[in-house]
């Protein structure tokens, strides 16, 4: 995974301006998650995922393209830190219009990222 982006608030914003793909999106949030793509094998190791992410998502779910898999990251931002977007980034959201289920996805994913940040110190 030594291909991603730093996870700072500039990643975020490439995220939200959707300057940075899907596929990179997810990437981020499943090392976040602690999936790991093992080569030798070639399956995931879990072995860094939370419990109730492996029961549910043995492999790393598609955040952009699944609800259900989005509800479950919202789910798992803390309270307090639901609201970063706006708090930490100034972000007041997307026109309508201007917006579908694909670009609240990717909110969810830089909002989960900016709280998985505070939480471990570097944000």
């Amino acid at each position: 995974m030594s291909d991603l982006p730093p996870l700072n608030t500039d990643t975020c914003w490439a995220i939200l301006n959707d300057t940075i793909e899907d596929a990179t999106v997810n990437r981020l949030v499943w090392h976040c998650l602690g999936y790991r793509y093992d080569d030798a094998n070639g399956k995931w190791d879990t072995t860094s995922v939370a419990d109730d992410w492996q029961q549910e998502y043995p492999e790393p779910p598609d955040f952009i393209d699944s609800r259900p898999a989005t509800v479950k990251l919202t789910r798992s931002i803390p309270p307090e830190n639901k609201q970063l977007l706006k708090e930490q980034l100034g972000f007041q959201g997307y026109k309508i219009g201007e917006f579908g289920p694909r670009q609240t996805r990717r909110a969810t994913a830089a909002n989960w990222l900016l709280s998985y940040m505070k939480i471990h110190g570097n944000g």
